[in-house]
């Protein structure tokens, strides 16, 4: 049935409804801001939502400075930057950290320890030799003996962490945590809107992702993971994922590699061999509460054999896992018992 209004009761039920408006949404007459820039060697974006006006240009400010503080502490291309200045100190003389790279080593600890040494900060002569480091690739490939004494240079347990301290036991003892700084400058950036009164954001620096809250129209934000493609340049989504106070991310080995006498030899390097990660896992996303934890354990699960990957998963709480693997000219995937709970439908 159609219904006609009399205009002389117009303006009035205009604001009747306009109330029941901003009643109804949860979100009411928020508006979205989108702050993008480079980080890390990659981009980052953040969208955040706030009933109060903002300035995008102080919140850009204040992302680029924390980043910046970030990256002052754990660039591994930054001869002057924390981590580089702990690499040249000798072995028994303690290193003051500062809270940035001590909540890391922290993070770092904990991950070497439930993944039994598959995620090591300490494999950096394993990565410069195989030139995926600060070093140049060689055109041959190292000899096993190589291999065997850049391993005797590695060992997260030849740390000694305690009271914003650390400590080598050995002198060529050194840290490359890149396997989780960009998780670790998502969560900063999430601290930086939380801790300010902005509730509902999504972080993102080179595909690592924190979703707080909910999105402008009032639902959990939805993240996507890629399909493995080595040579994809727009790949297809695999999975949707309801992001709502969690963090995902994703590590994968299809397209930072090289190939010699048709092998392809991976990034990921196995702490205990020495070797490129030689498994059919070609991605791995670890869902959790923070993208530090999140990020390091994607990292480990690269290169855990699968069922001990999902075992440890499905053993911590909180945390949620998908594992791909190549088969064939496809893929198959195994995923912890409540990843299922978190797709989007």
């Amino acid at each position: 049935m159609k219904m006609t209004i009399r205009t002389h009761i117009l303006p009035m039920l205009s604001i009747v409804l306009l109330f029941l408006l901003v009643l109804a949404t949860p979100q009411g007459f928020a508006r979205q801001y989108t702050l993008t820039g480079k980080t890390m060697g990659t981009f980052y974006s953040v969208k955040f939502i706030s009933m109060e006006e903002q300035s995008p240009a102080i919140w850009q400010q204040r992302v680029d400075v924390r980043l910046k503080e970030v990256n002052a502490r754990l660039s591994m291309y930054n001869p002057r930057s924390e981590i580089s200045r702990f690499n040249r100190t000798t072995a028994n003389q303690p290193f003051k950290l500062s809270t940035d790279f001590y909540q890391v080593l922290l993070e770092s600890q904990h991950l070497y320890q439930i993944t039994n040494g598959a995620w090591d900060g300490t494999v950096k002569p394993l990565v410069d030799l195989w030139g995926f480091g600060t070093k140049n690739r060689s055109d041959t490939l190292p000899d096993p003996h190589q291999i065997q004494e850049a391993l005797a240079r590695t060992g997260f347990h030849k740390l000694t962490l305690a009271d914003h301290l650390l400590t080598k036991k050995e002198a060529d003892i050194t840290l490359d945590l890149g396997s989780i700084a960009k998780g670790y400058g998502v969560d900063a950036i999430a601290r930086l809107f939380s801790t300010n009164g902005i509730k509902n954001f999504l972080v993102e620096i080179g595909g690592e992702v924190v979703g707080s809250g909910k999105n402008k129209k009032g639902h959990p934000w939805v993240v996507g993971i890629t399909r493995p493609e080595k040579n994809g340049l727009n790949p297809a989504l695999y999975k949707t994922i309801s992001l709502e106070n969690r963090a995902i991310a994703t590590s994968g080995n299809y397209r930072n590699f090289f190939e010699r006498d048709g092998k392809l030899f991976s990034h990921l390097i196995d702490p205990k061999t020495g070797f490129p990660v030689g498994n059919k896992v070609v991605s791995t996303s670890v869902i959790a509460e923070n993208c530090t934890i999140a990020d390091g354990l994607a990292t480990a699960l690269m290169v855990m054999e699968v069922q001990k990957g999902i075992d440890l998963v499905n053993s911590l709480p909180n945390i949620e896992c998908l594992i791909i693997q190549k088969q064939g000219s496809g893929f198959t995937s195994t995923q912890s018992d409540q990843f299922e709970a978190l797709e989007k439908k």
